[in-house]
């Protein structure tokens, strides 16, 4: 094989995906689907940025990482649902091995940063219930910052070292992506070489990063729960549970959709239950989050109907 054979067997000028249905009827119907969920995803995050950074009552640290959390939320949704939509539609279903690359690149910064960010706000509601008056003080805005620029540094190194992996395999066999995009694991199966090495460094990053956020998670809600079971008075239980009610809901979702995947057994494994938990935790979560958080969060609300009386006031 000639040197220039093999650089096109090793870089496909395109990947095929599968997608997830193959009969018309059902690819229609789930593309009317998942476009209502991708619209109402990119409207609603796109408000709570907007909401979270010119009204002057959410200029706290819980909103700025709502801020960063519909950030991640929308990036992640889009790197999958545009292209994902147009196949459902297209004959031929296929993505360039360079997007590819870019998207697996982005699911990847985007899922390490929300399971951060997510520990993040636990920590903020941990400070916020069990040390109320050191609150200000020890989630201070450059803590804040801070916690935030380094999920960014380290969901990039993540996904830079794990694509940096997955890619320098050799793809010789085939190149149809049992998958709706370029996922890690359909592309680790393609490959006629050795994948020990990415398959070690995603379960290694996967793992890793699961564990010390659930850590973090765990530990500060339950003392967040002991904190309001030692408040008396019924009325003090209920608004101090309020405050961290949503967070608990969205990070139950999030870590179960996680868990059910990383934890499952191999002889259960399978891609279609792969795709089906991918489905979730790319484009239902994003939305959900956007319910829990928002329509459930009353300074949200009562922000939205400010703006929407007076947008040229909070936006000056």
């Amino acid at each position: 094989v000639s040197h220039r054979d093999t650089e096109i067997q090793k870089i496909p000028k395109e990947m095929k995906l599968g997608g997830l249905k193959r009969r018309p009827v059902c690819r229609i119907s789930l593309f009317f689907v998942f476009l209502v969920i991708y619209g109402l995803t990119v409207v609603g995050n796109l408000g709570t940025i907007t909401l979270t950074s010119v009204d002057p009552r959410l200029q706290t640290p819980m909103y700025f990482f709502l801020r960063h959390l519909a950030i991640i939320n929308l990036g992640n949704s889009t790197i999958i649902a545009p292209k994902m939509l147009v196949n459902f539609l297209a004959k031929k279903k296929t993505i360039s091995y360079y997007c590819c690359v870019a998207q697996l690149g982005g699911f990847l910064v985007f899922m390490v940063a929300e399971i951060f960010i997510l520990a993040s706000m636990a920590y903020d509601r941990y400070v916020a219930i069990c040390n109320p008056l050191l609150y200000m003080v020890v989630v201070s805005r450059q803590i804040c910052l801070l916690l935030v620029s380094l999920t960014y540094l380290f969901s990039l190194t993540t996904a830079l070292t794990v694509s940096s992996c997955v890619f320098s395999m050799w793809y010789c066999s085939s190149n149809v992506i049992n998958h709706f995009y370029c996922d890690n694991v359909s592309l680790l199966a393609l490959s006629c070489s050795d994948t020990y090495i990415p398959e070690t460094a995603s379960f290694t990053f996967s793992g890793a990063n699961l564990f010390f956020s659930m850590i973090i998670v765990i530990v500060s809600y339950f003392n967040v729960v002991l904190t309001i079971l030692r408040i008396q008075s019924s009325e003090g239980r209920q608004k101090a549970f309020s405050t961290c009610a949503s967070h608990m809901m969205a990070v139950t979702v999030f870590y179960g959709t996680l868990l059910f995947m990383y934890l499952q057994p191999r002889t259960n494994h399978s891609l279609d239950t792969d795709k089906m938990a991918s489905v979730f935790y790319t484009l239902v979560i994003p939305m959900l989050n956007l319910l829990i958080y928002s329509l459930r969060n009353k300074d949200v609300k009562d922000a939205l109907k400010r703006f929407l009386s007076n947008p040229r006031k909070l936006l000056n």
